[in-house]
């Protein structure tokens, strides 16, 4: 014979399992893909092998994974009834009512303290980077995302500050070929997010009210400079450090693949489908293949030396 308690049991224990996904799923782990971004100072530099930088890195990831998705369970917070009229974002767990905005609050506030006091184990300046990421999102999630140009420059300093997060982090100096790379090549990614989504929700959406300050036109304009800008910068860096090698010039011969990546990726932005640009590094096996070609070759140079 069954009892109340044993029906009872397995149900809380399905609803206890429902809700952990559900806010595991606020958490967007599929984004965390970007905070890899951290590794690219001390890659360059050739010392992510170094015990002390290493380590930097790792504690500079962790920590940005929780204070980004800190700021995702509040923004989805803050956005939810839009989201509710967004034919994808309506599926989020806040906004399809799986998880509650109390508790997606509870979990963002545990997880920005969590993520601010860990930086501290790297450096003081990678808490203060964190801390200029969190405030800009936090301002962007309030007033600033309504906002055009203002909005796509916030949200490419979010990328800009992942990769500086790496180097502070890591006590690594950041050379002028690096931040351009990384302030152009992030605007490049903003630029073709909002083309994506300018064309898939159009002028007038009441879900991203700054795309009504923009045209196809004005967004294949940004990126394209952008894309210009990134590629020019990474060359000048590229050929200046292959006159100080002997032997192959891999720094020269990175430029190809690099190229390539990006114009590959211009691919997917001119479809419109650049909307989340996770879902195109997760998705697009050739873009894969580029990547990992440039980064056997960006290695090769970095280290053969």
């Amino acid at each position: 014979m069954t009892t109340d308690v044993d029906k009872s049991t397995p149900t809380a224990f399905v609803r206890g399992r429902s809700l952990l996904g559900a806010l595991i799923r606020s958490a967007r782990p599929r984004q965390w893909v970007k905070n890899v971004l951290v590794c690219a100072a001390p890659l360059a530099s050739g010392q992510i092998g170094e015990l002390d930088v290493l380590f930097g890195t790792l504690v500079a990831f962790v920590s940005f994974c929780l204070v980004a998705s800190a700021i995702y369970l509040i923004n989805d917070v803050r956005d939810v009834e839009e989201d509710r009229r967004h034919p994808v974002k309506r599926f989020r767990p806040i906004a399809a009512g799986l998880v509650s905005p109390r508790a997606a609050v509870v979990l963002a506030v545990v997880l920005l303290a969590g993520g601010l006091g860990l930086s501290l184990l790297a450096s003081v300046y990678l808490t203060v980077t964190l801390g200029v990421y969190a405030a800009a999102s936090l301002a962007y999630s309030l007033w600033l995302k309504h906002e055009p140009v203002i909005d796509i420059a916030v949200v490419a300093s979010g990328f800009l500050l992942r990769a500086i997060a790496g180097g502070v982090a890591a006590g690594i100096p950041l050379s002028q070929w690096f931040l351009l790379v990384a302030s152009f090549g992030s605007l490049f990614m903003v630029a073709g997010k909002r083309y994506s989504e300018l064309r898939e929700l159009g002028p007038g959406s009441e879900t991203r009210r700054s795309l009504e300050g923009y045209s196809t036109t004005y967004l294949r304009f940004v990126w394209t400079l952008s894309a210009t800008v990134t590629v020019a910068a990474y060359s000048l860096w590229a050929f200046e450090m292959a006159n100080q090698s002997v032997g192959i010039k891999w720094e020269a011969i990175s430029i190809a693949p690099f190229v390539l990546s990006l114009l590959r990726y211009a691919v997917d932005v001119d479809k419109g489908e650049a909307g989340e640009p996770e879902d195109i590094v997760l998705r697009d096996r050739g873009l894969q293949l580029l990547g990992v070609a440039w980064l056997l070759i960006f290695v090769l140079g970095v280290f053969d030396d």
